[in-house]
């Protein structure tokens, strides 16, 4: 670890895997799809997750869904892996992952629209951006915790005891 916080090797698996990811995800979802008919653009928050829910197959609910949540899930540890730092504020590093996982879900809905079969869906665009929120909060906090702690030791190591400095003088009462 650098004096910044910084993990260069992490920061260079994480953005390999980052840009592995993406060019996978973009293949699979700018696919063309042959169909007879398409359905109108979802431009309703939760009723594509609604008529899921209503479905008489529980099953097959909660395999649309999790498909959902899924999609984008593992850019919540990838995006704070390409930043490559172990020592940084969690809130914003949530913030930020989270909103770049919303701007690539709303970059790949609009790009989905001019691909033959494809609709923009915005319970799509929710489902992503809350999968990338749940994947960050299972999996960074504890990983950089470890970091930090593992990092804190080996600083240790490296310098020896901290000294202690006796006072001077006695406190004014």
């Amino acid at each position: 670890m650098r004096r910044d916080g910084s993990l260069p090797k992490v920061r260079a698996v994480g953005l390999v895997l980052a840009a592995a990811y993406l060019a996978l995800v973009g293949w699979l979802m700018l696919r063309p799809q042959y169909v007879a008919w398409v359905d109108a653009p979802n431009l309703r928050p939760l009723a594509t997750i609604r008529a899921d829910l209503a479905l008489s197959d529980p099953l097959l609910a909660a395999r649309r869904l999790g498909a959902g949540l899924a999609l984008l899930a593992p850019l919540g540890v990838l995006l704070p892996m390409a930043g490559g730092r172990a020592i940084v504020s969690g809130l914003g590093s949530f913030a930020r992952t989270v909103f770049s996982a919303l701007m690539v879900s709303l970059a790949l809905e609009f790009l989905q629209t001019g691909v033959p079969g494809q609709i923009f869906d915005i319970d799509a665009l929710l489902l992503n951006t809350v999968g990338v929120a749940l994947a960050y909060l299972t999996v960074v906090p504890a990983v950089r915790h470890r970091l930090r702690r593992r990092a804190g030791v080996a600083q240790q190591r490296a310098q020896g005891p901290t000294p202690t400095i006796p006072r001077v003088g006695s406190p004014i009462l």
